[in-house]
């Protein structure tokens, strides 16, 4: 009796995407933004995620290369236009700037104005940068802001798949000058004068995919999800984690005598130090962090349910690109039916040690 040879499962293509790609934006205080996301939602519901969402041909252009090209996964106008339109409509924040002025700032758009264009945006009655003209002729968004962190593929096991880009994105700090009570004049293109900045406060979307927009600190978030307040999902936890590595540190010891002003001049200071020391370290790794590619595979099932999941490959898509993920690190999850829980960020040196000293 002969049987035919079994054929081999076709893997889901993974679709070009910023819902699954997102936007780590840091606040003046380098607090990180999630949005909680309702329990409704078609993807990560009931999660905290970063801000982001689907490339829009219509707000974000076409994609230059099709579904069997590597390219189509590698960093591109469409995906920092949507991951900064994406969270405008879910939080509000708006990163955009005057392109005759790159030096001006972001741009301001008053409340009014700001809440409408969401609405209208997310029901697609005008294209994003449309809008954005509107407000003023050269308004663009801010792409040049954002710093890649990452590039995540959805594992070969899942029916639907992503193709995800990852941002990081430094809101200004402030300068000791700044206050909120002198914001209310602005020059001709909408911005504060004299150089300073806007505070942009998050908000939701009024309940339609996002319940609540919050920044705090990355250790506080770890902090909520490893007490089950919170899901995170493994890519938000170890972004979360390097963040919090260097923008949590302990505030500088300050002297008896120091006056105000001084205080607050040695807390910018201080700020700026962080990002700087966290820019070095996600643009020095081998390969950066602004280039690594991950698409997790389950490594190991331990005694206590979690998966091990190794961040090294690219995945399949980009077989033979050149192109290397996170190989010194892996993620521990149990997935249940509500989501990932027992998320934790491990040495995989310490792993594979733990594993074979058990074998």
């Amino acid at each position: 009796m002969s049987t035919k040879p079994r054929q081999k499962k076709e893997l889901a293509v993974p679709r070009p995407s910023s819902r699954h790609g997102y936007v780590v934006l840091i606040s003046p205080q380098n607090e990180v933004l999630l949005l909680h996301r309702v329990k409704t939602s078609t993807s990560y519901a009931s999660a905290h995620v970063f801000p982001g969402g689907n490339i829009s041909p219509l707000h974000d252009g076409e994609y230059a290369f099709d579904k069997e090209d590597p390219r189509r996964h590698y960093d591109a106008p469409n995906y920092r236009n949507a991951a900064i339109r994406e969270l405008f409509e879910e939080s509000g924040i708006l990163l955009a700037k005057d392109k005759q002025d790159s030096l001006s700032g972001l741009f301001h758009v008053n409340d009014a104005e700001r809440e409408q264009g969401r609405r209208d945006i997310h029901s697609n009655k005008i294209g994003f940068s449309e809008w954005l003209r509107k407000q003023h002729a050269t308004a663009e968004p801010d792409i040049d802001g954002l710093i890649p962190f990452t590039h995540w593929i959805t594992p070969t096991n899942l029916p639907k798949r992503f193709t995800t880009q990852m941002y990081l994105y430094f809101l200004p700090i402030p300068t000791k000058e700044h206050s909120a009570q002198n914001t209310a004049t602005t020059t001709a293109q909408g911005l504060p004068k004299d150089g300073r900045q806007e505070v942009q406060v998050p908000t939701s979307d009024g309940g339609i995919e996002i319940n609540e927009a919050r920044f705090l600190p990355a250790s506080t978030w770890l902090q909520k999800a490893r007490a089950g307040e919170i899901i995170l999902y493994p890519p938000q936890y170890l972004l979360l984690s390097i963040v919090s590595q260097f923008l949590d540190q302990t505030a500088p010891h300050q002297g008896p005598n120091s006056t105000v002003e001084e205080l607050i001049e040695e807390e910018e200071k201080e700020r700026h130090s962080r990002r700087n020391n966290l820019l070095q370290f996600i643009l020095t790794d081998n390969p950066p962090w602004t280039d690594k590619f991950v698409c997790p595979k389950t490594m190991k099932l331990l005694d206590d349910k979690r998966s091990v999941l190794a961040l090294d490959e690219p995945g399949p898509e980009l077989h033979g690109s050149g192109k290397k993920g996170v190989f010194d690190r892996v993620i521990l999850v149990r997935f249940d039916k509500d989501g990932p829980h027992d998320v934790d960020v491990c040495w995989r040196k310490d792993v594979l040690g733990d594993l074979k000293s058990a074998l």
